[in-house]
């Protein structure tokens, strides 16, 4: 199923089109550790495109003594590397101009995390890249998962050491492709043994640190969902480039509905417990209907509202919507999400009717979207967040009528 796209989307797309065609490409080949193969399989990729006609130039490319890589290297022509002397040490870094000067097709600048000598044009060498790509060259790359910064901590906590060079998350997630190279750890432990990944001495030092087999487990769950995680975001940029709204059910995603009335700790908690028992994606939003007034002491529940949710694990929005059953759905479908929660209130009258009814409009909006309801506990108090509409008006005899309409968050929604 396709709609109408958006044409501040569309527009965007088209800038983002137009960029796209005159900057280079960025490859990156993505692993869990040192020694699992990025290197070989950048190069491996690199004489595939030589066969194929393509200009490649090797920038620089670390081999640490293995002799299957340095062998991989031949054929490929190679560019000098620029000499600089730092601290009466002379050292070698990748020449950056030279490279922009010869333009090639295709460069490969091996160890994207890399911090280049003080001095240096930039202080990182994912930022001498991104110049490389300006320029419309397209580049292949590595680059560990210990040196993502978002994953940085985690995996020192894991490992017991502290990676100090590291990319920002949007090199990553910016990449054109990301080429996961894998390996299991009994395999990486038995290639460090033969030498394959470290010198003899360094193999040693390694394999009673960082090379330890839960180590090792661990960092390939994490480069696995990392991984996962960006070709999921692929799948929704692919899926909103043709304005597919019809949910691919690749990966559970919850989204859970928040209101700024009081009580809605529990319905945030349910839908962490639901998202943990699930091994889902979650993420808590709150909808403005726009031209409405929201007290401050509801604004300031909202707040806290979606503090909680990101401190459970969600990501948070606030979004606008002249309804706001519709306004969920699309942005359920807009996140691949096929399961949305409410709160399910036990007021009285009109209050409980008014959920039912959310519900049921959400239902009739997303017919592939799961509804899920949590019950609020009891409220003694009133609640501002919710407000009813007082239409006032008198009888033949003169006498006063009040008839309540619907609203919710403290503004009135469109009839149902």
């Amino acid at each position: 199923m396709t709609t109408r796209p958006d044409p501040d989307d569309l527009l965007d797309r088209v800038m983002r089109d137009e960029d796209r065609q005159t900057r280079g490409r960025l490859k990156i080949f993505f692993g869990s550790s040192a020694g699992v193969g990025k290197t070989y399989a950048m190069l491996a990729a690199a004489k595939n495109l030589q066969e194929q006609g393509e200009q490649v130039l090797a920038g620089i490319v670390e081999t640490h003594g293995r002799a299957d890589t340095e062998a991989m290297l031949d054929g490929i022509e190679r560019l000098p590397l620029r000499s600089t002397q730092y601290r009466d040490r002379t050292l070698h870094e990748f020449d950056l101009d030279a490279a922009l000067e010869r333009k090639p097709t295709v460069i490969l600048v091996d160890e994207l995390a890399h911090s280049n000598v003080p001095g240096s044009r930039h202080a990182k060498r994912w930022q001498d890249i991104e110049e490389l790509l300006h320029a419309g060259i397209h580049v292949y790359t590595t680059v560990n998962v210990q040196h993502i910064e978002s994953l940085n901590d985690v995996v020192g906590q894991i490992t017991g050491i502290r990676v100090h060079e590291t990319i920002p998350d949007h090199v990553f997630d910016q990449a054109d492709e990301v080429t996961l190279v894998d390996l299991p750890p009994d395999e990486l432990l038995q290639r460090l043994k033969e030498g394959k990944v470290y010198l003899p001495q360094q193999a040693e030092k390694a394999g009673r640190n960082f090379f330890r087999k839960g180590n090792l487990l661990a960092l390939r769950e994490i480069a696995l969902r990392r991984t996962a995680d960006r070709v999921d975001a692929d799948m929704r940029e692919y899926r909103a480039d043709r304005s597919i709204v019809q949910l691919w059910q690749t990966k559970e995603r919850i989204v859970v509905a928040i209101g700024s009335g009081s009580g809605e700790e529990r319905l945030i908690r349910e839908a962490a417990r639901l998202a943990a028992k699930l091994q889902a994606q979650w993420l808590a939003v709150h909808v403005d209907l726009p031209g409405q007034r929201q007290a401050m002491e509801a604004r300031e529940r909202v707040v806290s509202y979606l503090k909680l949710a990101q401190s459970l694990g969600a990501e948070t929005a606030s979004i606008t919507g002249e309804d706001v059953a519709q306004a969920l759905v699309q942005f359920a479908r807009s996140r691949n999400a096929g399961k949305l929660v409410i709160g399910q209130s036990h007021g009285r009258g009109w209050t409980r009717w008014w959920r039912k009814n959310l519900a049921a409009r959400i239902a009739a909006n997303g017919q592939d979207i799961d509804v899920y309801t949590v019950a609020r506990p009891a409220e003694s108090g009133r609640d501002d967040s919710v407000r009813t509409p007082v239409e006032e008006t008198r009888d033949d005899g003169g006498r006063l009528r009040r008839h309540a309409g619907a609203a919710i968050c403290g503004r009135p929604s469109a009839a149902p």
